[in-house]
């Protein structure tokens, strides 16, 4: 590329400069044309280095992205995961090292990039290969901690509409013969078969993949269709073929998903479905994750443990699971204590409260007692804080009392939050 000289007698004619500084840099102009080629190509690359340079730092000034740890629970290892995503292998941003090296900044242990079988965003410059994404960003994962799982996003506009598909083998025998136009177009074919809307479900089950259903209800191409979980789905429930459903997309909790999970007991997972960029989405939030809970940190455990529904989503500081794990996660996370004290002759229960995770809970306590300091007994319990409760006119001389806990952010139902009572044994 040709570098156009910088004409300054225009410049400084339209007040560009001042005066004596124009002046300077005519007589530059007049008298040594080739100098002052050499100074505005200086100054160009200056001006360059300075922006790259005020860039880097604008970026490194940003508040880094946090740290989250949390905690296991008995008998298995909890995975940080993401399984929906996007490259521009099909219609998302990003290349996918790119997606590779967010999830090492963000500390995930696995990802999917679910590419569409059935759109290219960008079919002049990638070749179309339905593999390459999961290729390219193993290969940069390579030495890391990071899983990357092949998958991908089956994307038909009618039922059963858009479903991931993970663990699959060959992404590029998937078929999607119900399409007409898959280049920078999304077209269907004017007369669908159910044969061939079911054709990439059957052969992702030959492939043994892992499937569910993408955020339900997010029909924007069907305005007419209501029915969110149709014949079709009950049929690949009935196959064996549809295993789990989007509780959290993109940052957005879905009721009628999450719903749909504890009526048909479909896993749960949590995506972003990023087609950009992470840090620009989420500015300020955490971002929208599955929770698996595996025997081993492997692809076959993350496998197993999708299969078996042993998962929990992650939205900002809110937990949507089941009760059977989300009881023993929290009770892993905040451990409780306490002690009888006499406090200037008036008998209290000192209850500590410690949390080991970095996830906050928002908790309410409740006995046959007092809560002292908390109104209606409401407390925040931040990551990584401890904290005392006091229990007050506790008269009668008992060993133990029952403390109700509810677990404000922990959801384990459309209308239900985490709650549990534990016995709080006097430590005299």
């Amino acid at each position: 590329m040709s570098l156009r000289i910088f004409d300054f007698k225009r410049f400084a004619r339209n007040g560009g400069f001042l005066n004596s500084r124009s002046k300077f840099l005519k007589m530059i102009y007049n008298k040594k044309k080739k100098a002052y080629k050499s100074i505005n190509c200086l100054g160009m690359i200056c001006c360059l280095v300075l922006f790259s340079t005020s860039s880097s730092l604008l970026y490194a000034q940003k508040k880094p992205i946090d740290s989250l740890q949390l905690v296991d629970i008995p008998g298995y290892v909890t995975l940080k995961c993401d399984f929906h995503m996007h490259t521009v292998f099909s219609d998302g941003h990003v290349w996918p090292s790119f997606r590779v090296y967010e999830a090492q900044r963000d500390e995930l242990d696995a990802i999917s990039m679910t590419e569409h079988i059935d759109y290219e965003g960008y079919p002049e410059e990638v070749k179309h290969d339905a593999n390459r994404s999961y290729e390219i960003g193993k290969a940069r994962a390579a030495g890391s901690t990071l899983m990357v799982i092949k998958g991908v996003e089956i994307s038909p506009r009618v039922p059963p509409y858009h479903c991931n598909a993970l663990f699959v083998k060959d992404a590029n025998k998937i078929p999607y013969a119900y399409m007409k136009e898959t280049h920078k177009k999304f077209i269907m074919k004017d007369s669908i078969t159910k044969e061939e809307l079911m054709a990439p479900f059957l052969e992702v089950q030959r492939q043994g993949a892992f499937v569910f259903y993408n955020h339900p209800g997010y029909a924007w191409w069907d305005k007419k269709d209501r029915n969110i979980f149709t014949a079709f789905h009950k049929e690949l429930l009935e196959k064996g073929i549809l295993g789990g459903v989007e509780v959290v997309n993109s940052g957005r909790y879905n009721v009628i998903a999450h719903e749909l999970a504890m009526r048909y007991n479909l896993t749960m997972l949590g995506s972003s479905d990023e087609h950009y960029d992470i840090a620009n989405q989420y500015r300020g939030r955490r971002r929208p994750m599955t929770l698996v809970f595996a025997k081993h940190r492997d692809e076959e455990s993350i496998k197993e443990a999708l299969i078996a529904g042993r998962t929990a989503v992650l939205m900002d500081d809110i937990l949507i699971g089941r009760k059977a794990l989300m009881e023993p996660f929290f009770k892993k996370a905040v451990s409780i204590h306490s002690t009888f004290k006499l406090r200037n002759g008036e008998p209290i229960v000192e209850i500590a409260l410690q949390n080991v995770s970095d996830i906050p809970f928002c908790l309410k306590l409740a006995s046959a007692y007092q809560v002292e300091d908390f109104p209606l007994g409401r407390l925040r319990l931040a990551g990584k804080e401890q904290k005392t409760v006091v229990l007050k006119a506790v008269w009668e001389e008992v060993q133990s009392i029952d403390l109700s806990v509810n677990v404000e952010n922990i959801i384990t139902g459309v209308n239900e939050e985490l709650q549990f009572q534990i016995p709080v044994i006097f430590n005299r």
